[in-house]
């Protein structure tokens, strides 16, 4: 299993070199061309909402890119060290139970759990297989895309 983790600080200006570099390594995985296209918009998507929760939160760590290799698909997994909420429900250091905006700062709750979960939404409409965690060290979406066997044609 191949792996590639790309780190980037959380500004909006690399999202685009992101997004770049997962279909760069999605093609030479062997994820079908035609697919391409979803895996540029999704990880677009997965890495501008974790962006936009760092700045949100006002958390300087940088938001973490795992492109995966397995012998049957491609995986990409964004990370933002947003922290959710616990299994009790409880948040830690004081932030708001919402992902979408720290308590008293950046955007009006409402509106960033919107755009939370428009982001989300447009994700889940391209990828067929996406997984959203999120705990106490923060969150992940994990997308998985087959990869085309190889010798065989589209």
């Amino acid at each position: 299993m191949a792996t590639v983790e790309l780190r980037f600080s959380a500004q909006p200006e690399h999202v685009r070199t992101a997004r770049l570099v997962a279909a760069a390594v999605a093609r030479r995985a062997g994820v079908d061309e035609a697919v391409l296209d979803e895996v540029r918009l999704a990880v677009g998507e997965a890495c501008s909402r974790a962006v936009g929760l760092h700045r949100s939160h006002g958390i300087t760590a940088p938001v973490t890119v795992r492109l995966i290799e397995d012998e049957k698909t491609f995986a990409i997994e964004v990370g933002d060290e947003v922290p959710g909420p616990g299994a009790d429900g409880s948040v830690p250091g004081g932030v708001s139970g919402r992902r979408g905006a720290a308590s008293g700062g950046g955007l009006d709750e409402p509106e960033a759990d919107e755009e939370d979960e428009m982001g989300l939404a447009v994700i889940s409409g391209l990828v067929d297989d996406v997984e959203v965690r999120s705990g106490a060290d923060g969150g992940v979406i994990r997308m998985n895309w087959p990869k085309t066997p190889v010798g065989v044609l589209p």
